[in-house]
Parts: structure tokens; C-alpha cells; sequence
């Protein structure tokens, strides 16, 4: 009887460790914990707060070098090979080839000049995926010392200055940038990132196939719906969003990758 007692307990410690094994994220990566995420534009029908499940984030973006060893395995998303429909003409525009970023495109710094189709691919490569912008702005919220960053002056004023400061034509290395509270770099202050539903951000109709939206209106109505007047940053970040295509890639937009747990 007790060996049997000894060997359910056993069992159970073993289940509970593959459990756990499999709640912890990959090696780059941290665990976000569940919460709720105020979505800073809404619909007076819309619920005020999201749940986000727990998930992993990737710890900094993606990097030129991380992503040229993708292209060198994944031949069709070379400059000279991607497909029209998936990216512009500036894609990796800043690459001196296929297979050289060169001088402008340093190993360590965060790739750019990458549309939403290449990023996608290159997370589901990795078998991830890309954020939501729930879940983006979740892990974003957050200072290097709470998960309020909102409440932090000092965060708010650091992000705010970033915001206001144009991007240089060569960035810096990835994961400079001061961890905020869940162990997460370069959320801001360094490139503008993908998410997975980026177009998804509302601007002045219900919806982004709205024919009846005047696009030169949308600065005068661009506040309609939103939760915080104050937060400069979180607009920003929001219409440049609603300005994207897929197809895009711009000079300061990267992007990092995702995980359910």
C-alpha cells in the first residue's frame, strides 16, 4: 500500500514538472503573466478591459543577424527573390545584398525595412508568432518598476522624449534599453514594431473598410473613443498603425515574435 501511495506520488510530481516545464518560456524569451489591458481606443459598445492570457514575448527584437540566418534557410524571402506582393520596394533596401546587411545594417541591431508578410513568416519559422496588439501593448505598459507604467512620471516623460526624437539611419544594438518590469527591452526607444493584427486600429469609422471615412479628417477625430487624452505616446503608436499596409517596410519599424504558453 505505502509503495503504492509512494509511486501516485511520484506520478503526480512528474505531471506537475511537465507541466510547469512546458509553462516556461524558450530561451530569449519571458513570461508575460495573464491581466487585463485597457484598450486605448473603444466603442462605447466595447468592453473596457481585455483579458490577455499569459504568454512569452521575445526578451528584444529581432535582429539583422538573426534574420539574414532565416533568409540564408528561406531562400524566397531574399531581396532579390521576395515576391511583390509581400513586400515593397524598400525591403531590406538598406542590405548591401541578399546575403550581406553590410555596414548600414549592423548584425546586432534590430532589422528593418521588413514588411508584416516577411515578419510573419520568419516567426512561424520559428514556430511563434507575432504579438497582438493587446498583448503588445500589455508588456508595453509596463515600467522598469511596475506594471502601471502609466503612473510612472519618469517612464512616461522617457518614452514621450523618444516619441518626439527622429530615428537615426543606424540603430543601435538591440537590448540596450533598460528591462522594463517583466524583463522586457526596447519596447520603446528604439524601433516601432509589427503586430499581428496591426490592422485592426481604428481611425474614424467602425472600421478600416469604412467607405464613408474622409482620411483628412482623421487628426480633428483621431481622439474620438480614446481612454487617456494625455497619453501622446499611445496615439502615436496607434495612428501610425492605422497608416500601414503589409506590404510596407519603413526605415524604424521592426518587430519581435510571440508564444503561447
Amino acid at each position: 500500500m505505502l509503495k503504492h501511495i509512494q509511486f501516485i506520488g511520484l506520478a503526480m510530481m512528474s505531471a506537475w514538472t511537465m507541466v510547469t516545464r512546458a509553462a516556461e518560456p524558450p530561451a530569449g524569451m519571458v513570461r508575460i503573466p495573464a491581466g487585463e489591458y485597457r484598450p486605448f481606443f473603444r466603442a462605447a459598445s466595447d468592453p473596457k478591459e481585455i483579458h490577455v492570457k499569459s504568454f512569452a514575448l521575445d526578451v528584444v527584437p529581432v535582429t539583422t543577424g538573426e534574420f539574414l540566418e532565416f533568409v540564408r534557410t528561406h531562400p524566397q524571402w531574399q531581396r532579390s527573390r521576395v515576391r511583390h506582393l509581400f513586400a515593397d520596394d524598400s525591403y531590406l533596401k538598406d542590405w548591401a545584398g541578399d546575403l550581406e546587411p553590410g555596414a548600414n545594417a549592423p548584425l546586432d541591431a534590430p532589422v528593418t525595412f521588413i514588411s508584416w508578410f516577411a515578419a510573419r513568416a520568419y516567426a512561424e519559422a520559428e514556430g511563434k508568432r507575432l504579438p497582438t496588439v493587446a498583448e503588445w501593448e500589455y508588456a508595453a505598459q509596463a515600467s522598469s518598476t511596475r506594471v502601471d507604467g502609466e503612473n510612472d512620471a519618469a517612464f512616461k516623460r522617457e518614452v514621450l522624449e523618444w516619441y518626439s526624437t527622429p530615428a537615426p539611419l543606424k540603430l543601435a544594438a538591440a537590448g540596450r534599453g533598460a528591462p522594463n518590469f517583466y524583463g522586457v527591452r526596447d519596447l520603446h526607444g528604439l524601433v516601432w514594431e509589427w503586430v499581428l493584427d496591426f490592422n485592426t486600429s481604428m481611425v474614424t469609422g467602425d472600421s478600416r473598410s469604412d467607405g464613408g471615412i474622409d482620411m483628412q479628417f482623421f487628426c480633428g477625430a483621431g481622439s474620438q473613443g480614446a481612454q487617456n487624452l494625455d497619453d501622446f505616446p499611445a496615439f502615436m503608436r496607434y495612428g501610425f498603425r492605422s497608416s500601414l499596409k503589409a506590404d510596407y517596410c519603413v526605415h524604424n519599424l521592426g518587430f519581435r515574435c510571440a508564444k503561447d504558453l
